[in-house]
Order: structure tokens, then sequence, then C-alpha cells
């Protein structure tokens, strides 16, 4: 790893640290890198703000979960069990920063907020999430209306937005219940994917992609899509 990329790593493992020790608000960014041992400077050529770091944590942990869902797909074919991948690494990866998850939360909430899942600041994280969703359909031998493939990983990233949105509230010990939702889920949503082939549901797979593409359009433009 580049020196760079250590020093980046260390100011946001740093801060992690900060927030849950003193709270989001409480911690400074001249507090952060003297934690860390480096300058308020260097702090800031990397992270222009609090927000850019948090930023910087959701690019760590999607970089983590890549790395993670990769060997764990690996040979895999059932999508099925490719998508449960999927969504069991990040939970996986995100367990040690539930504790950060409410104050997270309600930043992300925000729809102005550079820390919204949809924001354009977003979308280096958002763009891994998506991709990990197209490679765990490409691999995979489901069967599904060819329409919809060009849709369903963002249509998966937006369920597994869902699947977050309840871990950040599950307060059951590991986070069981999270990994219960998906359990249960995800047989339920490959059948629906498997079942879009047939012609007589094609009309309404059709339409729920068409749905969702109206209800991402923002007055102005589009969300960002990759």
């Amino acid at each position: 790893m580049a020196k760079s990329e250590e020093t980046k790593s260390l100011i946001v493992a740093t801060a992690l640290r900060l927030f849950a020790e003193n709270g989001y608000d409480r911690t400074t960014m001249r507090a952060i890198a003297a934690e860390a041992g480096v300058s308020v400077g260097n702090a800031y050529y990397y992270f222009a703000s609090k927000d850019q770091l948090v930023q910087g944590f959701y690019d760590e942990i999607a970089k983590a979960h890549l790395t993670t869902v990769r060997q764990s797909i690996e040979g895999e074919r059932d999508f099925g069990a490719r998508l449960k991948a999927v969504l069991l690494a990040w939970l996986d990866v995100a367990e040690p920063y539930h504790r950060f998850g409410t104050q997270f939360f309600v930043n992300a909430a925000d729809p102005d907020s550079p820390l919204s899942p949809f924001s354009d600041e977003s979308s280096p994280a958002r763009d891994a999430s998506i991709g990990l969703m197209r490679d765990a359909i490409a691999d995979s031998d489901v069967k599904l209306d060819p329409d919809l493939r060009d849709d369903l990983p963002d249509l998966l990233w937006l369920y597994q937005m869902g699947v977050v949105l309840f871990w950040v509230h599950d307060r059951s010990p590991g986070q069981k219940r999270s990994r219960m939702l998906v359990d249960r889920t995800v047989p339920l949503i490959a059948r629906l994917v498997g079942l879009s082939r047939l012609r007589v549901l094609r009309p309404v797979s059709r339409e729920i992609v068409s749905l969702i593409r109206d209800l991402g359009k923002r007055d102005d433009a589009t969300l960002p899509r990759t």
C-alpha cells in the first residue's frame, strides 16, 4: 500500500475511534490529526472536512467488501447464493462499525447531504456496490427477462440499502436479525427474478423497472447511474 493510502487509512481509523469516544459533533479535525500523528494541514490535504472523512470511510468499506465478496463467490453459479454472499459479506465487513451506524445515518438521511448514498460525492462507493451486484448477476446461472438485466444491479443495490437501513436500527446481538432478513428475503428475490423471464409476468417486471426509473429522476436530471 502506498504511503499516502496508509496515511488516509490511519486518519479514517483514528477518526472512527474518536467519533466513538467523543461523538461525531464533538470531534474536530484538529483532534483527529493530533491523535493520528499528522499535521492539521496534512489531514485537510486528504479530507477537506469531516463529511469527506466519512466518505473516505465509506470508500474503505466498499474496497474491503469488494475483496471479501470476490473470494466468497468464486466458483459459485447459483444466483441466490451469490446475492446472499454479497449481502452477508457487507454485514461482516461493517459489523465492527455498527455503533457508528446511527450517527452516520442521521447525516446520510438528509437528501442534500454529501453523505447521502444518492449524492454525487457518494458515487465511488455506490458505483462499487452496484458493480458487485452486476458481477453477481453476470457469472450466475440466473435466467431473467433480458429487458430487466441492465436495471437489475441498480434495483438490487436499492434492496441492499434497505438491508443497511434495517442493520442501522438492529440492536440484536451481532445483528442476527439483519442476517435473518437476508436469509429470508434473498430466496424470494431470486425467485421473483427468475419468474421475470416468463412471458405472462414480463409486463409486471417492466412496469416495476419503469417505476424505479421515474422515481430516480430529479427535477433537473436523473440520479447518477453506472
